[in-house]
């Protein structure tokens, strides 16, 4: 043992796992099974040489597979530690130990390290692939004033994804910290006013941002992993989403805290599939130094699986990898009051040590069943890199959704017009009995939507024919190449207005298709007033005016905003628009009542969603055809007669109204729809 200042070690605890604050002691676990010995340095903060190196030794410091150590005498808050740990580096059964590296703790919820976004300067400890993240030990009071959980009915969800960063760090954000987490608190009345009920985060835990080397062809600009799919850590807030880096944890909360003060929800978007680490040629900073061949899957030569398209694929299914999965989830739920969570590449969840697809996988399961995640909302991803794809079939037991790929879609083969659309999208109005119409299964169970993160913006998916990612330094190669976009007659921006009448019908058509299905609408953030991304379907690496997002927009396109928030508000009002259960009140036609023409040229659909007791019908058309069409209505109950409450080929504010101040329709007996456009009536008096 040796020591730069005198400290006091016990034989400590092996559970549980991490650094635990008694008073001025800490007990510290990790565990590795084939590590031959352990040491944990302490560290002053800020500083790169350990003030003590205590070795453990296996006879009193080890239990089972477990390494623990009872330190006194640490100042909370002010000492930040790692473990250095020596094995048999034997590539071919798995074993990667280098103790020449300090690791971080993987249960640790503070990190250092990586406190300034961006900073590529190792001295300043900002990069994880140089090591240089240590684990702190903190013990933060909180107060959360009373906050419980919202537990809003997912079948009521209405889920806006966003960016920390670039959602407020474009100078036109107009909020205090922007950029941060309580960036984002200045934005939560826009979002009430918007009438989202969850906001789901892109990845907010710790991630390395410095895992690109390339650079923008055009400006030599060092490119960044922006969107953060570099998992570090699975417990510890990302330290530079905060204002002051030391108390990411402590403003975490607090925006979490205020979201649910104004009734919105917080989801996480989680990557438990792989790690910063990478292949065999990536840095050790934690999970590979404990114990490689336990934390990865690995082939019979101990080359890594890559079903994460990212390196390295996480071996999900081992007990102490599932544990650790575990007690993040319920560390994020109980601690940081999280509501729900997006599991990227789901299906990887689902893999065993060899990566064949488990029929009964644990981890799906435990995640399922877990009581204190039992009333939190788990959406899945329910495919991975390598092409597994169990849309529909992910393992559920009644819990879990899935983000509906096939509803992106069909949703938008149909309103550009394609041939033999017309069907697969009714199917996915419906909720998408096809695909979850199983026993266990609902039409909230279907997570819909039209853009995401990956991919076109709502604005671009009607201005693009062609991906332009030139910027990403990959000579356009990368993103998908089918985008099923079309640009409406002109590439990217244009001054015809002919075409700029196109894509606004079309970018409200989107909307109206969106916030009438069955199942939960998913919104990208900015989509709402217009945001570009200039043709960029894979904008990843792009942490500038490309990704941010630019809050000018939402008063150049405020007749854009303001369709948004009345479709958000009138599906809320109708239950029509919002089912539990897969239904048989909807009464599909066509141009002529009764016919629906399911054709492989129909390029027209209409519906009527019947009311519940004192509730309207609502008579949806679309027409997605070159031509105007006249559609047929039915007849009304008793004194109720046909009304517009929406035509998308109108000019704002007459594109969309209140109830109250729906159009009466005369005659009453049909509709002649625009081409391209989509409209919803409403029986009332």
């Amino acid at each position: 043992m040796e020591l730069r200042r005198s400290v006091r070690t016990a034989r400590g605890h092996c559970r549980p796992f991490g650094a635990t604050v008694h008073g001025d002691s800490v007990n510290f676990a990790v565990f590795s099974r084939h590590a031959e010995r352990v040491q944990l340095l302490l560290f002053e903060l800020n500083d790169a040489e350990a003030m003590a190196a205590i070795d453990l030794d296996p006879r009193e410091h080890k239990t089972g597979d477990i390494w623990h150590v009872l330190v006194h005498g640490l100042r909370v808050g002010q000492t930040a530690y790692g473990f250095r740990v020596w094995g048999p580096w034997d590539t071919a059964r798995g074993h990667r130990f280098d103790p020449k590296r300090v690791l971080f703790d993987p249960y640790s919820v503070a990190l250092t390290g990586g406190e300034r976004w961006g900073a590529r300067d190792p001295s300043n400890g900002a990069d994880a692939a140089n090591g240089l993240r240590r684990s702190r030990i903190v013990f933060q009071e909180f107060d959360w004033a009373g906050d419980v959980p919202l537990g809003t009915a997912l079948r009521d969800t209405i889920i806006y994804e966003l960016h920390v960063r670039g959602y407020t760090i474009h100078p036109s954000s107009a909020v205090a910290h922007p950029g941060t987490f309580l960036g984002l608190c200045g934005k939560i009345p826009y979002l009430r006013e918007l009438g989202v009920t969850a906001v789901q985060l892109m990845p907010a835990l710790d991630f390395d941002e410095l895992d690109q080397s390339r650079t923008n062809p055009a400006t030599g600009q060092p490119l960044i992993n922006y969107w953060g799919y570099s998992p570090v850590s699975f417990f510890a807030p990302k330290a530079s989403y905060a204002s002051e880096p030391s108390l990411a944890q402590l403003e975490f909360k607090e925006m979490v805290k205020r979201f649910h003060g104004a009734g919105i929800e917080v989801i996480l978007d989680v990557v438990y599939n792989h790690t910063c680490e990478g292949n065999e040629n990536g840095p050790t900073v934690c999970y590979r130094g404990f114990d490689n061949s336990i934390y990865y899957l690995l082939d019979d030569r101990g080359r890594f699986y890559n079903f994460s398209g990212c390196g390295n694929t996480l071996n999900c299914n081992h007990p102490l990898v599932r544990d650790l999965i575990i007690e993040s989830l319920s560390y994020l739920v109980s601690e940081l009051h999280v509501d729900g969570f997006r599991f990227d590449l789901a299906a990887i969840l689902g893999r065993g040590a060899n990566g064949q697809v488990l029929e009964d996988p644990p981890l799906i399961k435990h995640i399922a069943e877990h009581p204190v995640l039992a009333g939190v909302k788990l959406i899945a991803e329910a495919w991975d890199a390598a092409g597994l794809s169990q849309l529909g079939k992910f393992p559920a037991w009644g819990r879990w959704a899935e983000l509906n790929g096939v509803y992106r879609d069909d949703a938008r083969r149909f309103i550009r017009g394609e041939a033999r659309a017309v069907g697969a999208v009714a199917r996915r109005i419906c909720g998408s009995m096809d695909i979850y119409g199983d026993a266990s299964r609902h039409p909230y169970h279907s997570v819909n939507f039209v853009t995401c993160h990956d991919g076109f913006t709502l604005a671009d998916l009607v201005s693009f024919d062609h991906k332009h990612n030139e910027a990403n330094g990959e000579s356009n190669a990368d993103g998908i190449h089918d985008n099923l976009s079309w640009n409406c007659g002109a590439e990217g921006p244009t001054d015809r207005d002919e075409v700029l009448a196109v894509r606004a019908r079309q970018t409200r058509n989107f909307l109206v298709l969106l916030l009438t299905s069955q199942g939960v609408p998913s919104l990208l953030a900015g989509d709402e007033f217009g945001r570009t991304q200039l043709g960029n379907n894979n904008a990843y690496c792009q942490d500038n005016e490309i990704s941010w997002i630019d809050w000018t927009l939402a008063e150049r396109n405020a007749g854009l905003l303001r369709f948004t928030r009345m479709m958000i508000a009138l599906r809320k009002r109708h239950f029509a628009l919002v089912r539990d259960e897969f239904s048989n009140r909807i009464t599909w036609h066509g141009t002529r009542l009764g016919r629906p023409d399911w054709s492989g040229e129909s390029r027209t659909l209409a519906l009527q969603m019947h009311g519940w007791q004192s509730q309207p019908d609502v008579y949806i058309i679309y027409n997605a055809h070159w031509n105007r069409q006249r559609f047929a209505l039915p007849p009304t109950r008793g004194q109720f007669r046909w009304r517009r409450v929406v035509d998308t080929n109108l000019a704002s504010p007459d594109d969309i109204v209140e109830e109250k101040d729906a159009v009466r329709l005369n005659p009453a007996d049909h509709y002649v729809c625009t081409p391209r456009s989509a409209v919803i009536l409403m029986a009332w008096t």
